[in-house]
């Protein structure tokens, strides 16, 4: 199609805006036509809404699906998934098989999680279990850490049951549920601080699911030393990576911005643990990604308008298990680093290479299977079209990690391309 693309944005960020201007495109006003518009979580509420009726023509692509919070509300991520391991036990899937205990031998990449207040004597009984556990609380719809606390006692939460009984709770309770996890008091330290790492997945389409992994994710540090001491329980420079937070510690490093790329990460791993060791690893780390998405592809609207680059929060506890902590639907772009700036520089361009194609107006009927030339530091995580071409059942009688890693002599690169694998 001839002429320029018509872009709009709510998110007044330079990474994005540069990224529009480098290719030509048109800035117009969100009452105009436009053909791509990059918007927050709020408008894209708006543009799907019942009310609204809003329908968008074959030109016309958006960075959200419609109900994206299927996967990034933290409630609605943790039942999805419940419901994915249900339905994997019903088809009689290797893949949720359990131990002898009743645990899940490869689905257990969830902190045991319960929502709150709806779940509250559901959470009382199974604290009572281990009555010295560590247990995080976290609003299901907010993000930078905001309104995040941990409790090691059942007093602590106790006006959890009595506000819920009040009408003044309940009014508020939709936007005020908060979901309860056991806390992963066990991290994997390095200079004895905690971090977590935020990996980029960018979905082009849930049904067929075709999901792309970015090469350049990043390692987020606290700026205190990890301490399981009660004392510190308060302490959220110790517990929270968030940068939102803990660029408001002392210690805070304006440089580096307290951030190691993924590749440190790896080369820290492989010189202290060995290389087979951490290719498992992020094997494992990709997997869960996967088994994320097909956990909310029946039931995410799969608009063909549209697209999204999700921020994954994983944690690595110190026997080197891979926790998924959160999904974020609009991961930060702001930047604390010049290195930061860089990095979701590129991140955009090559969201955008692969969202629309050549820079051209996009049509949302193009075949959303672009070339490998233009995937940039993108590469692809899983195709579901390819891996059910290839026979991907038969290997999933291995373990995951197995059939994913050096099973067979067979080394990988960081990100390497192993959908086929995986069903």
């Amino acid at each position: 199609m001839a002429g320029k693309v018509k872009w709009v944005t709510d998110i007044e960020k330079s990474v994005l805006i540069n990224n529009f201007e480098k290719r030509g495109w048109v800035q117009v006003a969100e009452n105009e036509d436009w053909n791509f518009y990059w918007m927050s979580v709020q408008t894209i509420r708006n543009v799907f809404s019942v009310e609204t009726g809003y329908r968008l023509s074959d030109d016309q692509i958006v960075n959200h699906f419609p109900n994206h919070y299927e996967l990034t509300r933290k409630d609605l991520m943790v039942k999805n998934i419940k419901r994915y391991r249900k339905e994997l036990e019903k088809e009689g899937s290797p893949l949720a098989e359990k131990d002898e205990n009743g645990k899940y031998l490869y689905l257990d990449f969830v902190p045991v999680t319960y929502m709150l207040p709806a779940d509250y004597n559901l959470f009382v009984e199974e604290f009572r279990k281990n009555p010295s556990s560590t247990w995080i609380m976290k609003p299901c719809g907010k993000a930078q850490g905001k309104g995040i606390f941990l409790i090691n006692k059942l007093s602590q939460i106790k006006k959890w049951s009595r506000d819920s009984k009040t009408s003044s709770f309940v009014s508020q309770s939709t936007k005020e549920a908060y979901v309860i996890s056991l806390y992963i008091n066990n991290p994997l330290l390095i200079g004895g601080k905690k971090f977590d790492l935020r990996l980029y997945v960018l979905v082009s389409t849930y049904r067929p699911l075709r999901c792309y992994m970015y090469k350049l994710g990043f390692c987020r540090f606290c700026t205190v030393k990890y301490t399981r001491s009660t004392s510190e329980l308060d302490n959220m420079f110790v517990h929270l990576t968030n940068v939102a937070i803990q660029k408001h510690g002392e210690d805070y490093n304006h440089i580096h911005g307290g951030k190691w790329t993924v590749s440190n990460l790896r080369l820290y791993l492989e010189s202290t643990r060995g290389k087979e060791v951490t290719n498992k690893l992020f094997d494992e780390i990709h997997w869960i990604i996967v088994q994320s998405l097909k956990a909310v592809a029946p039931v995410m609207n799969n608009d063909k308008h549209c697209f999204e680059c999700y921020g994954y929060d994983i944690i690595i506890d110190d026997r080197l298990k891979p926790w998924l902590i959160e999904v974020n639907a609009s991961p930060s772009l702001s930047s604390s680093t010049a290195s930061d700036r860089v990095l979701k520089y590129g991140l955009v361009s090559d969201t955008l290479n692969i969202a629309v194609p050549g820079g051209m107006v996009p049509d949302c009927r193009w075949n959303k299977s672009p070339p490998k030339e233009v995937l940039g530091n993108y590469e692809i995580l899983y195709d579901e079209e390819l891996a059910q071409g290839d026979g991907a059942d038969r290997e999933l009688r291995t373990r995951p990690s197995q059939s994913l890693g050096s099973k067979g002599g067979r080394s990988r690169d960081p990100g390497r391309t192993l959908s086929t694998n995986w069903k």
